[in-house]
């Protein structure tokens, strides 16, 4: 692989994109700056590498990364613009974003405060729930996907392994594990069928690692660290950043339950969690910090701990009223006997003077 196969302002892709310089390189493709020649723009350009070219299951993966992100249009979404072909190089072009992607800021600046990690996550949230509306698992979040630019936006990119959820197989098991091992859910590292709760874990790792400056497992060797996403315990976040509330740290703990059903179900429910979380804060609202440990709907059974002890004084009260309806009723049909007896007693032929 040479350094740089494209050389700036001379090479231009599909007699269109004139190639500015390159960005950086991936594991599939090379990511280019180029200047759109028909609509005088600049956008963000993915070549498939050289190496790769001659795979068809690479190419097809690479076309299946255009098709399924070019249905996508959100704003925390990089868009697709274009997909094709020249000399036998397969390209992608998307929106160009103007700033780094999350890796490199947490890098450069460590662990975000509490309420920018928070707005951050809910935009990544709100793409990725986005996603999962539209039928798409990512099944590879991690920070090199997420762009941020210069005023706090953030873009979901590389949505290069993809799965349509209406093509997976709940009962399907693999022998390849795709994802990035530092996020990977595991579910996915066990070989099982990704799912929106997937995603969710690898947002808990991502919100971990935004709050506390590090990941929660590390090892150099992958195949140790997909075990330890299986079955250790993660480090409690507090420990690492004692400003993080223990609402919050109770919340990070739930997307990094080891089961799936333990978790927030999509990232939807994550984002509306962490942006009630949010305006609770910016409020100076006092923030509960007794939850209960992360388990299934855990809301549910705190809210039907606080409203028990409230509903006896509401059946009292209904009581006494059904009580004193009953008196009323039984008055006011006694009343009606004497009444009767004295109509009826006028009339010759009444049956109680015949008595």
């Amino acid at each position: 692989m040479t350094e740089n196969p494209y050389a700036a302002g001379q090479t231009i892709l599909g007699g269109r994109y004139q190639i500015l310089e390159r960005l950086g390189v991936g594991g599939m493709a090379y990511v280019l700056q180029a200047r759109d020649l028909n609509l005088q723009r600049d956008v963000a350009i993915k070549v498939l590498r050289e190496d790769l070219i001659a795979d068809p299951a690479f190419r097809v993966s690479f076309l299946q990364e255009a098709r399924a992100a070019a249905n996508l249009t959100h704003p925390n979404i990089v868009t697709i613009f274009d997909f094709g072909h020249d000399n036998g190089r397969y390209f992608m072009v998307m929106e160009y974003v103007r700033g780094a992607d999350l890796k490199t800021l947490l890098r450069r600046r460590g662990a975000l405060p509490i309420g920018e990690a928070l707005d951050l996550m809910g935009q990544i949230c709100a793409g990725v729930g986005y996603a999962h509306r539209a039928g798409l698992v990512h099944c590879d979040l991690k920070p090199q996907n997420i762009l941020v630019t210069s005023d706090g936006r953030a873009k979901i990119t590389d949505f290069g392994i993809a799965r349509a959820l209406s093509t997976i197989n709940p009962d399907e098991h693999s022998d390849v594990v795709w994802g990035s091992p530092q996020y990977l859910s595991p579910e996915q590292a066990s070989g099982a069928a990704p799912s929106p709760a997937s995603d969710v874990y690898a947002l808990g790792v991502i919100l971990f690692e935004v709050l506390t400056g590090r990941l929660p497992f590390e090892a150099a060797d992958p195949a140790l660290l997909m075990e330890l996403h299986q079955a250790a315990p993660p480090p409690p976040p507090r420990s690492l950043n004692p400003d993080i509330p223990p609402t919050l740290e109770q919340i990070i703990l739930k997307v990094l339950a080891k089961e799936p059903a333990a978790r927030y179900r999509t990232a939807d429910q994550l984002g509306r969690v962490l942006q009630t979380l949010r305006e609770q804060i910016a409020q100076g609202s006092p923030l509960p910090d007794d939850l209960t440990p992360p388990i299934p709907e855990p809301p549910l059974h705190a809210a039907e701990a606080f409203t028990a002890p409230l509903e006896q004084p509401a059946t009292q009260s209904i009581d006494w009223v059904a009580v004193v309806l009953g008196l009323l009723a039984f008055l006011a049909v006694g009343g009606l006997i004497p009444l009767w007896l004295w109509a009826c007693l006028l009339y010759p032929n009444c049956p109680v003077r015949v008595w």
